[in-house]
């Protein structure tokens, strides 16, 4: 998706998002709102989902798209790249990444976004898989931390 077609998809599908997340304080409600909208709306988006921290582990919790990995090996692969380096992880290429966890062999590019609870500590990561190369920029990157904070707001 262009640059700017894609910035205004997001300019439109973030108040949507922000007016469902008014409904309810359930974390798993709310994930499940944002997990959905954004596979629905973003074409190129193939796996949307949260996995947070749980006993150490990063085990799923919500998502859309084919099935899932449960449990992902303790840092290893881009979901644990985006906790321990404390940022948002973007990867053109799954088959370049070091030590990439392929849950499903169809994924090629993917973003990853911590979630953090009020406190600022990171719980979790938003994970967004794609079935091309180079479908995630800087354009998703900014949207979906903005997205994220909207889970605990």
């Amino acid at each position: 998706m262009e640059k700017l077609k894609k910035h205004a998809r997001y300019q439109r599908l973030y108040p949507q998002i922000e007016a469902l997340l008014t409904k309810t304080t359930d974390l798993d409600a709310r994930l499940a709102t944002i997990a959905a909208v954004l596979h629905h709306k973003m074409e190129y988006f193939f796996w949307t989902g949260f996995y947070f921290l749980k006993s150490g582990e990063l085990v799923v919790k919500t998502y859309q798209g084919p099935l899932a990995c449960q449990v992902l090996t303790m840092h290893a692969g881009v979901c644990w790249a985006a906790i321990d380096e404390k940022k948002t992880i973007l990867v053109p290429d799954v088959h370049e990444f070091p030590g990439h966890i392929a849950c499903d062999s169809r994924s090629r590019s993917e973003i990853v976004v911590p979630v953090k609870n009020p406190a600022g500590e990171i719980i979790g990561v938003l994970d967004i898989d794609s079935i091309s190369v180079n479908s995630f920029d800087p354009t998703d990157g900014e949207w979906l931390e903005k997205i994220v904070n909207l889970i605990y707001h």
